[in-house]
Order: structure tokens, then sequence, then C-alpha cells
């Protein structure tokens, strides 16, 4: 049998191209695909795409009913965790381009240093060192 691997994550936003621009503004992550409906993009991140759909073709695609993430109620249980050599220069980026900010760079005892943001979307964000 096969072995299972982590393909893509997606998040289903309102908007797709939002999303994208917010993405590399606030993380400098570049954007790898965008269809030409709007309706799906992607980021770079390395080996797993971060993607972005649609609501409306998630609406479509999805074969149940699902809850989007609101933005004015509390962060899901679910967090996306990007990470980078400067936690302190990165999180300021992504305030500064539109994350709510949550907790502010700080050290780890298990030697991380770690902060949080919530995306425009609602989604929770955590900005890591890699772990030592």
């Amino acid at each position: 049998m096969d072995r299972m691997r982590l393909g893509y994550v997606i998040v289903y936003v309102p908007d797709v191209v939002d999303a994208l621009e917010f993405y590399e503004r606030g993380f400098g992550l570049p954007r790898r695909f965008l269809h030409e409906s709007g309706d799906f993009g992607e980021v770079d991140t390395g080996a797993v795409a971060l993607a972005f759909t649609s609501h409306r073709l998630g609406g479509s695609a999805v074969p149940v009913p699902y809850t989007p993430i609101d933005a004015a109620d509390p962060p899901v249980g679910f967090e996306l965790t990007l990470l980078a050599d400067d936690v302190d220069a990165r999180y300021a980026a992504a305030v500064s381009a539109g994350a709510t900010p949550l907790a502010e760079p700080h050290d780890e005892p298990w030697g991380q240093r770690v902060s949080y943001v919530r995306d425009p979307f609602g989604v929770l964000v955590g900005i890591a060192t890699p772990m030592p």
C-alpha cells in the first residue's frame, strides 16, 4: 500500500485574491498559482501547498455543508504555523499587512521563539523559529 502524505492545506475564504495578496505581503510567501476563475490559488510554502478556495467553490465541491471561519468569533481549533528565522520581523510584517496581533514574539521553554496572529479571514497563524 502506498504511503499517505500531506499534499495541501486548503483554507476556505471569501476572496482568494485577497488571501493570496495578504499572505504575500504579510508573510512573504510568493504566489504559486491562481486559477483563472479566481476561486482557487496557492502560495509557495515548500513541500506542502497552502491553498485558498472561495466559499463559492467550496460550497459546490465539498459534499456536505461547512461552517466558514468568522474573524469575529474566537479562533477555531486549528493553527497554521509558519517557520521563520526572524519571528520578530515576520510578526511585525504580518501585523502591518492587516493581521490581528494575538501574542507578541516570545521565547518558549523548549527553545522556540513564537508569536501568534489572526489573518484577516480569522485563521490562527503561529510564527515560530524552527525547533532547535
